[in-house]
C-alpha cells in the first residue's frame, strides 16, 4: 500500500538532476531546468501581450489561483481575514490574480455557509478587497499597471452548503449514478428545471454587473471541480435545451455571456475548466481502518458503462482523459470572446488526487493511490496537449503545481520556455508562501522553510466546520483557536485509529 512514509519527498531530492531521476523513473514527463534564471532572462517576467484584459498587458506569466477561506459574514460579505488574503495575494507578485476565490452568484448557491457572494448587497466591501488587493501590490511592486485581476463566480450544485456546514442542500443538473448517493440527491425535484436554469442565467449576469462595479477586470465563469457549470458538461442524459449533445450542454455558458453583453457590460471573461474528469474515488474498502483510510480507489462503474458523467473522460475506461470535447470546448470560448481558460481537472470532493496531488489525504479523503508527481504529470501534460491543438491566441493557465515544492521553480520555468502553457498557477501554495513568485524571478531561489507540504490542514479545516488558511506555516493561522479545534479533530482521527487497530493481527 503507497502511504506519504513510501513516497519518495520531494524534499528529499536535492538537485535538479535527482528530481530529473525520479521523474525518469516514475516514467513520467516533466521538464526541470537546472538553473532558476532571474530578471529579464527570465521566462516567467515576460509580460503576456499577445491578448489585454481590461485595455491591460497582464505583466508576467504568474498567476494566483482561488482560494477560499470559509470566512465570509453570514451574508456573504467581508471580514478581515478574507481582506487579509486578498492584500496577501497581492504582495506575491504574480500579475494575474485569478479570482482570488469563488464568489457564489446567490445565498443559496454557496458551498459553505460564509462563503462570499456576488450581490449588490455586498459590493462595497468587494470593491474594498480590490482596492486593497491593488494597494498591497503596489506598495510593493511600485506599480499596478500591468496587474489584472478577476472575480469568480459560481453555483455550488451538488455541493451547496448554504446555511450548515453539516447539512448538503444539492441542486444538481441530472441524475448521477455513484455521485446521488453521496450528496443526498435522492429525487428529481433536485434537478434543476430549464425555468429555473435561465433564472440562474440572469443570476450570473447581476453577479457580473457587481464585479463591473466592484472594479474586477474580468470574471471566470466557474466550469470546474464538479460544481454546477461544470456538471452541465457532462449532462449527457438530462432531456431538453440544456442537455444531450455538446451544444446543448454547453447553452449555459452561451447565454450566459449573452445575458452579460446584452446587458452592456463591458467586462472581460474568463473560464476556469476541469479539463478532464475520472470517475469518483473512495478509499480502498479492504485496507482502510477506523480513522485511517486506506489508497483511492475508483468507484463500481460496471454498471455504468459507457460512462458518460464526466466531461473530458474516456467512456470505455474512465480513469483516463480524453480531450476531443475539451478541445471542441476551447474553440467555443474563443468564439464567445473568451480570451483566457484556466485549465484544472477532477474534483476535490470525489478525486481530490486528480485536482490537486499531495502526500497528505484531507480528514474525508483517502492515501494517495499514486506518487503525486504522477498527478502533476497528468495536468501538466493535458495542458501541453490542448495547448497544441488550440488557437494560440487564447491565452491557457496550468493548475497542479504546488506539489512540486523546491522545484516549482524550475519547472515551472520550463513549461513556460518550452510554450506548454501560457501562464502557470498556485493555490495552495500561495496560502503559506505567497511571495514565492517574487522570490523566484528576483532572487532565483525559494524560502523552503515556507513551501506547502500538502499536509491537506487547509482542506481538512474547512471539511470540519472551520476556516480555512496554512495552519502549519502562517502564524496567523497556527496561533489561532481554530488551530486548537483542528488539531484535536486531528488526534481524535488518530485515536481512533489506535482504536481500530487494536487486536488486529
Amino acid at each position: 500500500m503507497l502511504t506519504p512514509n513510501h513516497i519518495v519527498r520531494v524534499a528529499s531530492l536535492k538537485t535538479p538532476e535527482a528530481f530529473r531521476n525520479h521523474v525518469r523513473a516514475l516514467a513520467i514527463e516533466l521538464p526541470c531546468d537546472d538553473e532558476i534564471q532571474t530578471g529579464a532572462s527570465s521566462p516567467l517576467t515576460l509580460p503576456m501581450d499577445k491578448v489585454r484584459i481590461n485595455g491591460k498587458v497582464i505583466g508576467n506569466r504568474c498567476v494566483v489561483q482561488p482560494m477560499e477561506g470559509w470566512d465570509a459574514t453570514a451574508e456573504g460579505g467581508v471580514t478581515e481575514d478574507v481582506s487579509r488574503r486578498w492584500q496577501r495575494f497581492g504582495q506575491s507578485g504574480a500579475k494575474l490574480i485569478w479570482g482570488c476565490e469563488a464568489m457564489a452568484v446567490r445565498l443559496d448557491a454557496r458551498a459553505n455557509p460564509h462563503q462570499l457572494v456576488m450581490t449588490e448587497n455586498n459590493l462595497s466591501g468587494l470593491a474594498g478587497l480590490r482596492l486593497a488587493l491593488e494597494k498591497g501590490h503596489r506598495d510593493r511592486f511600485g506599480s499596478a499597471e500591468d496587474l489584472v485581476v478577476g472575480f469568480q463566480l459560481t453555483h455550488s450544485g451538488r455541493f451547496c452548503r448554504p446555511h450548515s456546514h453539516s447539512r448538503l442542500e444539492p441542486r444538481v443538473a441530472y441524475r448521477h449514478p455513484i455521485l446521488d448517493l453521496r450528496t443526498g440527491v435522492t429525487s428529481n425535484d433536485q434537478v434543476l428545471t430549464d425555468a429555473e436554469v435561465e433564472r440562474l442565467v440572469e443570476d450570473f449576469v447581476c453577479a457580473a454587473r457587481v464585479a463591473w462595479k466592484a472594479g474586477a477586470d474580468f470574471i471566470d465563469i466557474k466550469h470546474c471541480h464538479g460544481y454546477l457549470l461544470h456538471e452541465f458538461l457532462s449532462a449527457f442524459h438530462r432531456p431538453g435545451k440544456f442537455g444531450g449533445s455538446f451544444e446543448n450542454r454547453t447553452r449555459i455558458l452561451r447565454e450566459i455571456v449573452d445575458g452579460i453583453r446584452a446587458d452592456g457590460n463591458p467586462i472581460e471573461l474568463g473560464v476556469r475548466l476541469s479539463a478532464f474528469d475520472f470517475v469518483p474515488f473512495r478509499p480502498d474498502p479492504g485496507l482502510s481502518k477506523p480513522g485511517q483510510p486506506g489508497p483511492g480507489v475508483p468507484e463500481d462503474y460496471s454498471r455504468c458503462l459507457p460512462y458518460q458523467f464526466g466531461f473530458g473522460v474516456n467512456a470505455a475506461d474512465p480513469v483516463q482523459p480524453e480531450l476531443s470535447e475539451p478541445i471542441q470546448f476551447l474553440e467555443l470560448c474563443l468564439g464567445l470572446g473568451i480570451k483566457m481558460v484556466n485549465l484544472s481537472a477532477g474534483s476535490p470532493y470525489y478525486n481530490p488526487h486528480i485536482q490537486r496531488p499531495a502526500a497528505f489525504p484531507p480528514s474525508d479523503g483517502y492515501l494517495p493511490p499514486e506518487d503525486p508527481l504522477v498527478g502533476v504529470a497528468r495536468h501538466v501534460n493535458a495542458v501541453r496537449y490542448l495547448r497544441s491543438r488550440s488557437n494560440p491566441t487564447l491565452v491557457l493557465i496550468g493548475s497542479g503545481y504546488s506539489y512540486l515544492q523546491e522545484f516549482f521553480p524550475n519547472v515551472a520555468q520550463a513549461v513556460v520556455r518550452e510554450g506548454w502553457t501560457d501562464m502557470v498557477g498556485i493555490g495552495r501554495m500561495a496560502l503559506s508562501y505567497p511571495e514565492i513568485f517574487s522570490d523566484t524571478m528576483t532572487r532565483g531561489r525559494v524560502n523552503s522553510k515556507l513551501l506547502c507540504r500538502t499536509f491537506s490542514d487547509c482542506t481538512t479545516a474547512p471539511r470540519n466546520g472551520l476556516t480555512s488558511g496554512c495552519f502549519p506555516l502562517d502564524p496567523h493561522y497556527s496561533g489561532s483557536p481554530a488551530a486548537e479545534q483542528l488539531r484535536e479533530i486531528k488526534r481524535a482521527s488518530r485515536q481512533g485509529a489506535a482504536e481500530g487497530n487494536a487486536g488486529r493481527p
